[in-house]
């Protein structure tokens, strides 16, 4: 137990409202981040046309990895902000801060109007998209564990991941449905702005949500205790190091799946399935749809029979299956077929990723939760997610292997479950 749980007893409105408040904030959030992964082939033409059109889309992956490279940091220092001022006052900052990044792609003119200024200006608002997510998920993960009854903390840290589900098919919605009412002329001259410029109208609308939230029951507590009795934030490369480690380890699998199958998928179906980009993004949109439901069902199955007998299989099967489910749809490359593999690997992403918020936020205390897992979730995201459309591109480049994607998901999986496995023991759950 956590000397820290709360002892007041929540009203149904008010867990609700902090349920919502999570879930819709962070779904606009990634909704946002998603979006310019989706679009990536247009968005290299728009803003970094080059000869050669390999280097043209290296350049774009590049640039949607800069967003991931300053995570960590937008990590560190909302989470330090959310640990002091609350959860509330970070993540109304979180959602204006990725509503400015959001509405400043949706406008940049294109490189043949402005030249150079156009990628630059693309750059800056990824790194405030960056920044913006950096914070999103460690604040938001606390406040929903943070309202969690005692033994729910993985069904509620799994509607975290219904909020990336509902980005998802948010996305992946819009994706579909510019890519199949437009023109490849209009989609590239203006469609493809669309979806950001209402990503980013509403911002203010997630701000206004975010505001009227209660703060967290745990983090009130802690308010109450003596600064000294609080665990320093260097403790985290001491004596909690070994939860930072753990956390990195839950989260390698999961997030390469993420960007390999949702933002990395899109590309290599048109250019090695010879497939319409139309047909990745429907499937995602059916896909997440289902995981809205699945992912709390996933949480609560983990509540019930232990977070690890959920967790570690879905890893192993994952891994396993990654090069025969690449294999097959690049044998046999059909709307059909690539619509099945992505169901395979979306329904064992989801006994990966419901129970990863609650293993995460367990794993810190109160006082450095939101810090802690900004930490562990933005370096790995960071290495293993958001690099990796960049690091596949450029390693099916010098290798001309269709399969690297399989290998990296295969390597990522069988890192989660090393990481996992050696350091769960050295991690005391705080429930």
């Amino acid at each position: 137990m956590d000397a820290e749980a709360p002892t007041v007893r929540l009203s149904a409105p008010e867990i609700r409202r902090a349920i919502i408040a999570s879930t819709i904030g962070n779904g606009l959030e990634w909704f946002d981040f998603l979006i310019y992964g989706f679009f990536a082939a247009i968005i290299s033409g728009v803003f970094f046309p080059a000869g050669n059109h390999a280097v043209s889309l290296m350049l774009t992956y590049a640039t949607f990895g800069v967003g991931f490279v300053v995570r960590p940091f937008g990590g560190i220092l909302l989470g330090l902000y959310a640990d002091r001022a609350g959860r509330r006052a970070a993540l109304s900052l979180l959602i204006l801060l990725m509503a400015a990044g959001t509405l400043i792609l949706g406008l940049t003119p294109s490189y043949a109007s402005i030249g150079i200024a156009a990628p630059l200006i693309v750059l800056g608002a990824r790194i405030l998209q960056g920044l913006s997510v950096g914070g999103e998920f460690a604040s938001s993960t606390a406040m929903l564990v943070e309202y969690a009854p005692p033994g729910k903390k993985l069904f509620y840290g799994a509607f975290q991941m219904c909020a990336q589900s509902f980005a998802l098919t948010l996305a992946a919605g819009f994706g579909f449905v510019l890519t199949t009412s437009l023109s490849k002329e209009s989609l590239a001259l203006w469609g493809w702005r669309v979806p950001f410029l209402l990503g980013g109208l509403v911002g203010p609308v997630g701000f206004y949500i975010r505001r009227r939230v209660a703060e967290s029951p745990e983090f009130t507590a802690i308010l109450r205790a003596p600064p000294t009795r609080r665990p320093a934030v260097a403790s985290l490369a001491g004596a909690h190091l070994p939860a930072v480690v753990f956390a990195i380890g839950t989260v390698v699998a999961g997030t390469a799946g993420v960007y390999l199958w949702n933002t990395y998928l899109p590309v290599y179906v048109v250019q090695t399935l010879h497939l319409p980009l139309s047909t990745p993004l429907g499937n995602a949109a059916i896909l997440g749809a289902i995981n809205i439901v699945l992912n709390p069902l996933m949480g609560k199955l983990a509540d019930r029979v232990g977070a690890y007998r959920v967790f570690v299989p879905a890893v192993a099967i994952s891994g396993l299956l990654a090069y025969p489910l690449f294999a097959f749809v690049v044998a046999h490359p059909s709307a059909g077929n690539l619509f099945a593999v992505q169901m395979v690997a979306s329904l064992l992403g989801t006994g990966i990723a419901a129970p990863i918020p609650g293993l995460m936020a367990q794993s810190f205390p109160t006082a450095l939760r939101s810090t802690g897992m900004a930490v562990a979730y933005n370096f790995s995201v960071a290495i293993f997610g958001g690099l990796a459309p960049l690091t596949v591109t450029a390693l099916r480049e010098a290798t001309g292997s269709r399969f690297i994607p399989a290998y990296y998901l295969a390597a990522a999986a069988a890192l989660t479950l090393a990481l996992v496995l050696a350091f769960r023991p050295r991690v005391t759950p705080r429930r």
